[in-house]
């Protein structure tokens, strides 16, 4: 593969990415996970700095970021909104323009984590994140925001790749949504549904009425199959979507109603879902699939999205999928951020 200059690049979905990048990605993470403290790799970002701006808390996200930081030679800094005097709808305070601006003369790249309830109608968070993006030279990388999650989607793929082999085409990945207490953005899934859309994989959506994901994505997904020649199906079965099934994909996520009156609206959406019980990943429906991994981003809402024989069963990569996240993500820092 031909090597791509990627230096400077933002990474807030990996659809603004082509393909032979998302590729090179991956193959550096890949090298990356095999060598992981090889000196080839421990001085890529020495003595720079990479700011991480996090409006939402996070265990894997955080973690995984700070130590890719340190396994590069450089250093992570944990920011929060709180602690930075910023404008919003209701205070006074910096611009994002400003704050951007400060921001790149310091570090070597900043990671913005915005998600479903520190928004107000579904886009703000990506809508902010582009926003930072527009006033900063150096990379902006989304650690999740309301529409998108990319390195969780790179990490995706780089565990699908490890257990099924390098070339995805023609196997097929159900996201199915499940009933949970958590009320969650569509980021995850959707990230998911374009990435393996682009690598060939069939993509189906399983999920009752009343949670349809953006239709954007949906046209986006839908052109990706066909350009690939995979397939693209969606069904409000519960079971049967689990048939032939490689990958079960399995995640609760908020209703098209959860911004009504521009606010997430988190206890009548948990109420609502809790009641569709039928919708769990469970031993039963994935003995109908063909011997089928089961990957989730985690948090796991044991109990609700998935049951505890399935997520720590002997075909879940779960823990695989986490630890890849450190792996794309220094993978993308050493890409974008190192000279």
């Amino acid at each position: 593969m031909v090597k791509i200059n990627l230096k400077g690049k933002d990474l807030i979905t990996t659809r603004d990415w082509e393909v032979e990048e998302i590729l090179q990605v991956l193959e550096l993470a890949e090298e990356m996970q095999e060598k992981r403290f090889s000196p080839e790799f421990t001085c890529v970002l020495q003595n720079k700095s990479f700011l991480m701006f996090f409006y939402n808390p996070s265990v894997r996200t955080r973690q995984s970021f700070e130590i890719a930081a340190t396994e590069l030679g450089g250093h992570a800094l944990f920011l929060e909104p709180k602690t930075m005097r910023l404008k919003s709808k209701k205070t006074a305070g910096e611009t994002i323009e400003d704050a951007a601006k400060v921001m790149d003369r310091y570090g070597c790249g900043l990671g913005i984590r915005i998600l479903e309830d520190k928004i107000s109608t579904y886009g703000e968070g990506e809508k902010i994140i582009r926003e930072y993006a527009r006033h900063c030279d150096i990379p902006v990388v989304s650690m999740a925001h309301d529409k998108y999650h990319p390195c969780q989607g790179l990490a995706d793929i780089m565990g699908y790749r490890r257990h099924l082999g390098s070339d995805l085409k023609n196997k097929t990945i159900l996201h199915t949504w499940g009933h949970g207490a958590l009320a969650r953005s569509h980021c995850s899934v959707q990230e998911s549904m374009l990435i393996c859309s682009r690598l060939g994989m069939n993509v189906r959506l399983a999920h009752p009425e009343g949670y349809s994901l953006d239709e954007e994505v949906i046209g986006e997904v839908k052109k990706n199959c066909s350009e690939t020649g995979s397939k693209f199906t969606i069904t409000d079965d519960p079971v049967n979507a689990y048939k032939g099934a490689d990958v079960v994909y399995s995640r609760n996520w908020m209703s098209e109603q959860a911004y009504a009156g521009e606010e997430l609206n988190k206890e009548k959406e948990v109420e609502k879902a809790l009641k569709l019980t039928d919708w769990i990943c469970d031993e039963k429906k994935m003995e109908i699939t063909d011997n089928a991994l089961f990957s989730h981003p985690m948090p796991v809402d044991r109990g609700h999205e998935v049951t505890d024989g399935v997520a720590s069963g002997s075909r879940s990569i779960i823990y695989d999928i986490a630890e890849n996240r450190l792996h794309v993500q220094k993978a993308v820092m050493a890409l974008t951020m190192s000279d």
